[in-house]
């Protein structure tokens, strides 16, 4: 009886090692999604800033390459010692997210061709490397607005 136990603990074995890969590539892929956005009711005719977070479900990484709008110029930017920079191609990680907020990573509105109101929904579209563009929906908050209290 023992020597049957070896041969099928090292088969057991293998089975489970061969179930750790992604032989079927369902995971190798990026899987982004959008949540959380929002624009706060800008206070100047000409700018305005964006907020959202992209989850990264996939296996592999992916970038955020340019962001569009109907509304106006959009740029992406990361804030370094409280000084902002415009960046290109940004990362979004496997498995992880790309969080744009107050006070750190956010969107740039410039150029407005109008100023949006409190109220109001824009569209955005997010162009990534790998997963193609996705269209999101932006709704336009008060100035003040905080996604932590919702006000």
């Amino acid at each position: 009886m023992r020597r049957v136990v070896a041969p099928v603990a090292v088969l057991t074995g293998a089975l489970v090692l061969a179930g750790c890969g992604s032989g079927d590539g369902q995971d190798s892929k990026a899987e982004v999604s959008v949540s959380g956005a929002y624009m706060p009711q800008p206070v100047s005719d000409s700018m305005a800033a964006g907020y959202l977070t992209i989850t990264n479900k996939g296996g592999t990484k992916d970038e955020l390459t340019s962001v569009t709008s109907d509304v106006g110029e959009v740029t992406a930017h990361e804030t370094v010692d409280s000084s902002m920079q415009e960046v290109k191609d940004v990362p979004v990680p496997a498995h992880g997210q790309l969080v744009f907020k107050s006070g750190g990573n956010h969107l740039m509105f410039e150029k407005l061709k109008r100023k949006p109101v409190q109220g109001e929904t824009l569209t955005v579209k997010l162009h990534f490397a790998e997963s193609g563009t996705v269209t999101v929906r932006m709704p336009v908050k008060s100035a003040t607005y905080n996604p932590k209290t919702g006000h």
